[in-house]
């Protein structure tokens, strides 16, 4: 009974971060999670950094999301970002960005 208690857990925390993905609303208007993230320092160098490709289909998302918003009109469901289909595109970027930057404040101290 125990061997199962981790994957019932796994299974409700899965249902519980879906549910959570689709009450934020972002998603109804065509938005990634990376898209909602407020851009500072690292974040904004990170930015610089991603690929052409990945950096005008976000920019084509928040454009977008923006006349929704001033329309206050939401996608039809089917365009709507799913959960499964949303990946963490900036993350790797903006790990390499704070790690560099952590590195050069240890290099500074010295």
């Amino acid at each position: 009974m125990a061997a199962r208690a981790p994957a019932a857990t796994g299974r409700l925390l899965q249902g519980f971060r879906k549910w959570y993905y689709n009450a934020c609303g972002f998603n109804k208007i065509g938005l990634m999670r990376d898209d909602t993230i407020h851009e500072d320092d690292d974040v904004k160098e990170a930015l610089r950094r991603l690929p052409e490709n990945v950096y005008n289909d976000r920019m084509f998302r928040i454009k977008r999301a923006l006349d929704l918003s001033m329309k206050q009109a939401v996608l039809p469901k089917d365009h709507w970002t799913k959960y499964e289909e949303d990946n963490h595109y900036l993350e790797p970027y903006l790990k390499e960005v704070i790690r560099e930057r952590k590195e050069r404040e240890e290099w500074s101290k010295k």
